[in-house]
């Protein structure tokens, strides 16, 4: 048979051509195909180090198309070992692409990526699992951190936009609440997962990012509080965990309601975390746990609402760390964690689908703020000509040239955190994927059914305002930066399937870090 040596560089793709049997050396590169056998297996053995896929296509005749098959990635491996079958007639001519993604990939993560090097202490772990599921943090006392990062919905509540203080249930099934304490209004955002956030590189929190590590700002981070921020926050999380409970939409309530709403209603952020902290030093479980965990509380007196949070942080940190899907165990070298599909998934997110321009490192994040042409759904936030629109990061940085930009999410376990944008804009992670490939379509054709939203009249008058305004519609449009991708509808399966393999089993099931009771005897139950 004739043997071809054609060699062919596009993009970080390298494509040979050669014919049974054959041995090729192309610079440094030695590939040597061993032998097929009579059902059409290939046998090869490749000295190249470095983590690497190789896709086969063949054909039986020179003229017919090429088909494609897949063979097993090597992870610096010597040899590709067992091969795929061809379910043909042996074929005689082939075609071997060998994707080097050593310049991709991020390294495998470790313990010391995360605050405590992933290990805070216990008790801490225990108070903050109590203080998260406990409505006596709220101003009404019938709202928790919980009620909108569930275990059970995936650390969110699988609502584009949550029902915060004042509603009745947990996720889909939650309501708007009845009578004179029904909501206001929906929260304005969707309610972010907090899968990993223990981890350092989170340094940005929020959609806008308004809580994030900073040197020119007070205590070394910025927040809404300013120089208000009182000292002693272990992290950004921990300052993070502050901030929801001075929010009367999502946990005060309203002014008149009770006197941390009132506050709230001041802006007295200082106010509020005196007043949460006057509740816990009254209950005595929760005192003797404080002082059981921290040094500096003697007495019940000297308990802070800066200690609550980092108990807080700590519980989601190591709680919901997962970095054990089968990405990541294909990162720690075995080849055979992903399946054919996802592989060729991979390749598109790294490659042409160009997904990891933004969805970047261990944590697939660049933790920056981009404009991606989100649908904009909801009360928004009082912002623009009609005050339904969100400038995101604008209203952090007060730069007009950041309007409509929102922190890359990470998508750790992201088959579980929908709906998915800012505001949740997208019900179908599918269509989420289709709005990256081609917002500009995607936002024109958006169809409302998209929307997880509980139903009330007056507030499904003002959920699509935004969408109904052509005008506001084209303002996004022109904001975002994400070029057209055409990819095939294969190539759109394979996509996903490689975002399922970002999934870490243990998060399938979180309902462990659900609490037996709480030292206020209050029901966590929505």
């Amino acid at each position: 048979m004739k043997h071809t040596s054609t060699f062919i560089v596009i993009r970080f793709v390298q494509i040979f051509y050669f014919c049974y049997p054959t041995l090729m050396t192309v610079g440094q590169d030695l590939l040597v195909i061993d032998k097929i056998t009579h059902d059409g297996t290939i046998m090869w053995s490749n000295p190249m180090t470095g983590p690497e896929v190789f896709e086969v296509e063949f054909k039986s005749h020179m003229n017919d198309g090429w088909a494609s098959q897949w063979n097993n990635l090597v992870w610096k491996s010597e040899e590709i070992s067992p091969s795929e079958k061809f379910e043909a007639h042996i074929p005689m001519y082939f075609r071997l692409k060998r994707y080097n993604l050593s310049s991709s990939l991020p390294l495998p993560i470790s313990d010391s990526d995360f605050y405590d090097n992933g290990t805070p202490d216990a008790a801490k772990i225990d108070l903050g699992r109590m203080l998260f599921f406990d409505k006596e943090l709220s101003g009404n006392r019938n709202i928790s951190c919980a009620t909108c990062h569930h275990p059970l919905a995936g650390t969110g509540d699988l609502l584009s936009l949550s029902i915060g203080e004042g509603g009745s249930g947990l996720g889909p099934e939650r309501n708007t609440g009845l009578g004179n304490e029904a909501v206001l209004e929906r929260v304005p955002r969707n309610a972010p997962d907090i899968f990993n956030r223990g981890a350092r590189e989170f340094t940005s929190l929020f959609h806008d990012g308004r809580v994030e590590v900073s040197e020119d700002h007070h205590q070394g981070i910025r927040s809404p509080a300013g120089t208000l921020l009182p000292p002693g926050l272990d992290n950004v999380l921990a300052a993070q965990a502050m901030f929801p409970v001075t929010s009367a939409t999502e946990m005060a309530g309203q002014s008149g309601e009770n006197s941390v709403a009132d506050l709230v209603a001041k802006n007295d952020f200082i106010g509020v975390w005196n007043a949460l902290s006057l509740r816990l030093q009254s209950i005595p479980e929760y005192v003797n746990l404080f002082i059981l965990v921290f040094d500096d509380i003697q007495t019940s007196n000297d308990i802070k609402f800066v200690h609550a949070a980092n108990a807080i942080a700590a519980f989601e940190a190591a709680s919901w760390r997962f970095d054990n899907a089968p990405f990541d165990k294909f990162l720690r070298g075995e080849p055979a964690a992903l399946s054919a599909i996802q592989k060729k998934g991979m390749i598109l997110f790294y490659g042409k689908a160009k997904c990891a321009s933004c969805h970047s490192g261990p944590f697939l994040t660049d933790h920056a703020f981009h404009a991606v042409g989100i649908p904009q759904i909801g009360p928004g936030k009082g912002d623009g000509f009609s005050g339904y629109e969100d400038f995101g990061r604008e209203r952090v940085s007060n730069n007009p040239e950041d309007r409509y930009l929102f922190r890359t999410p990470s998508l750790r376990n992201v088959t579980l955190t929908g709906p998915w944008g800012h505001d949740g804009a997208f019900r179908d992670l599918k269509q989420m994927v289709l709005h990256k490939l081609n917002p500009r379509e995607s936002l024109l054709s958006y169809s409302k059914d998209q929307a997880v939203l509980p139903s009330r009249s007056d507030l499904d008058e003002t959920d699509f305002k935004v969408m109904d305004n052509p005008d506001l519609i084209s303002n996004l449009l022109n904001s975002n930066e994400l070029e057209t991708i055409d990819l095939t509808n294969l190539e759109i399966e394979q996509l996903i399937a490689f975002l399922h393999s970002l999934t870490d089993p243990r998060a399938l099931n979180i309902t462990r870090d659900i609490p037996v009771r709480l030292p206020s005897n209050r029901s966590f139950l929505e």
